[in-house]
């Protein structure tokens, strides 16, 4: 994504007005979280905007951007699970300062210290995520794993076991 203008908005108004500049290349203004499109709306601020007018305008995003969301279907009938195959879903506050991967690790090994029998291991997992995105104060602020930047923004994490049968649905 280009980053050709930072736009900063007063903390009482999310939204800036639109200028005849603004509709030129690049579209996409900011890089990660601070992206947005014709530098007015966050992409997944989209979802569900069937209008997808720029605030307080007749300017419309829509070639731009699209209100549907992606959606995947997965067979749960299809796979044998165990109790420690999840599905992790989780707001930005947590996909932003970790990867795939770091959350892939972490669910794999909370869940084996767990008693399998616990209904409250997917929520006790879930909170452990939450704790790493948020981080620990430091001087520096909140901090995760190498000193990066923990997450500032709301964090919801919800880990949902795959099996399914008798004893979980």
């Amino acid at each position: 994504l280009a980053s050709f203008k930072n736009v900063v908005y007063p903390p009482h108004r999310a939204y800036k007005t639109i200028e005849e500049d603004d509709l030129k290349f690049p579209l996409i203004y900011g890089e990660g979280k601070k992206a947005r499109v014709m530098a007015t709306i966050g992409v997944t601020r989209g979802l569900g905007d069937h209008d997808l007018k720029v605030h307080d305008s007749n300017i419309y995003i829509k070639p731009f951007l699209s209100s549907s969301p992606e959606v995947r279907v997965y067979d749960l009938l299809q796979y044998e699970h165990g109790p420690d195959d999840v599905l992790i879903l989780a707001t930005d506050g947590l996909w932003d300062v970790l990867l795939n991967e770091e959350v892939a690790e972490a669910v794999t090994n909370f869940l084996p210290n767990c008693d399998p029998d616990d209904p409250h291991r997917y929520t006790l997992a879930a909170q452990d995520l939450v704790m790493r995105a948020r981080g620990v104060l430091k001087d520096r602020g909140w901090r995760i794993s190498n000193d990066r930047l923990g997450s500032g923004d709301d964090i919801s994490v919800y880990v949902i076991p795959l099996i399914h049968g008798n004893k979980q649905s």
